[in-house]
């Protein structure tokens, strides 16, 4: 008979979508409460004293006064890029050429993609991150050791090989055919096995020709169940050069239309210098946006209409984006979130910036009935959150009048300092 474990504190409670209604009425923080874990799961959530009365025989951990949060989801890293990150001074394409391509290159050897996918989960881990959806290299390897990594720490995952066949080193190219064959053989590997999910992955338009995009659309024509994730609108001068490379294009998303690499299931990192165009087709087709915004300001590349989008009912997650991204810390990316949004005129309230890095980010990636949310039936991944972290933050949050401003320092200084614990599958996560 398996042990059922008790977790005490005040819980991150989501009923709804507060970016598309009231946040009152769809986030809450509740006090004396409790989370029952069984086999891996959410058996029940509820007060603390009648939860302890129902389950005298569970394991009790109890957190006291911090905030017990659904695991952090960062819906776009490139782990690959690990070992770059912070480097100065590059915008998109000039980043890619000087930085990403060969580090990138380098992780055609498995024995060093699978260190790097070591450190990127690990360090996540300590940052509270228990999903990630990920690209690799072009590499097949590259595919196998990140999920290899998340397999040994029973982590739920998404991933998939990078395809592209131009405008890119010869050793970072595939072809069309190779992109479809090799995605087609990692996807039915990986796709569904335990924790892992599979995600057809173009990097981008311009370095993909016509003939690989629709190659990409035919595979995800076949595996449906599948994400396509791939960046969309991200810097100016990529989106003329996409422009120039697609003439017949409407605009940039069109290059992904025409070759059926729109759809629910669609992913798309950045999106911030949209046609209005664009925004109704990503509205009427349920794709999901992804917000990056250390990385958007690290390399220069705007400020995205988080809440323009929000406006418009668009599936909005929140992402590190490593290693463009300056940091691996979700609680890092939900402060810039929120500077970028008082740029735009809009103070993002820290119910919405919380439900972006969990129910959001969940439901962007189509897991909002498995992970994001503490509810009976999703999976046991938890974040114990602690309020009182640094002496700064501390001191601000002894002076909150409710909860909110208790925690919306954490949000704004906290690091991986404030990480108190992390729960994978149920079971609590032990660095080392």
């Amino acid at each position: 008979m398996s042990v059922c474990d008790l977790i005490l504190g005040q819980t991150f409670d989501v009923s709804g979508n507060p970016m598309t209604s009231p946040w009152q009425e769809a986030v809450a923080v509740t006090r004396d409460s409790a989370v029952l874990l069984k086999d891996g799961r959410i058996e029940q959530v509820g007060k603390a004293s009648a939860l302890r009365r129902q389950h005298p025989q569970a394991r009790v951990t109890d957190y006291g006064d911090r905030l017990i949060c659904p695991g952090f989801v960062d819906a776009h890293v490139h782990y690959p890029q690990t070992a770059i990150i912070a480097s100065w001074g590059k915008q998109l394409i000039d980043w890619l050429n000087t930085y990403t391509f060969p580090e990138e290159l380098r992780l055609s050897d498995p024995d060093y993609a699978g260190i790097i996918a070591d450190r990127y989960l690990d360090l996540s881990l300590a940052h509270g991150t228990t999903t990630v959806c990920s690209y690799a290299t072009s590499h097949p390897a590259s595919v196998d050791a990140f999920f290899e990594a998340a397999e040994t720490r029973n982590l739920r995952t998404i991933a998939g090989k990078t395809c592209m066949d131009r405008n890119a080193p010869d050793a970072l190219c595939d072809t069309a055919q190779r992109a479809y064959d090799e995605s087609k053989s990692l996807l039915e590997h990986w796709h569904g096995r335990g924790r892992a999910q599979y995600a057809i992955t173009p990097r981008f338009s311009p370095t993909s020709t016509p003939a690989q995009l629709e190659a990409l659309g035919a595979l995800w024509a076949e595996h449906p169940t599948c994400l396509m994730q791939t960046h969309l609108s991200e810097q100016v001068p990529e989106i003329e050069w996409a422009r120039g490379l697609f003439p017949t294009a409407r605009d940039y998303l069109d290059t992904y239309e025409m070759y059926g690499l729109i759809g629910e299931r669609a992913v798309f990192g950045h999106a911030i210098h949209l046609e209005s165009r664009e925004i109704d087709r990503i509205a009427e087709t349920g794709a999901a946006l992804v917000h990056c915004p250390t990385s958007n300001t690290f390399i220069g590349s705007g400020l995205m209409d988080v809440a323009g989008l929000a406006a418009r009912s668009v599936p909005l997650g929140l992402a590190t984006d490593t290693g463009g991204g300056s940091s691996f810390s979700m609680l890092r990316t939900m402060a810039a979130a929120y500077e970028v949004a008082q740029l735009r005129g809009t103070a993002l309230h820290p119910a919405q910036l919380l439900y972006l890095a969990t129910a959001g980010s969940a439901r962007a990636l189509h897991l909002q009935d498995t992970i994001g949310t503490l509810a009976p039936g999703y999976e046991a991944d938890l974040t114990i959150l602690d309020l009182a972290s640094t002496p700064a933050i501390a001191q601000r949050a002894a002076e909150a009048e409710n909860v909110w401003e208790a925690i919306f320092p954490t949000i704004m200084m906290g690091d991986d300092r404030a990480i108190a614990d992390v729960w994978i599958a149920g079971k609590r996560w032990v660095t080392g």
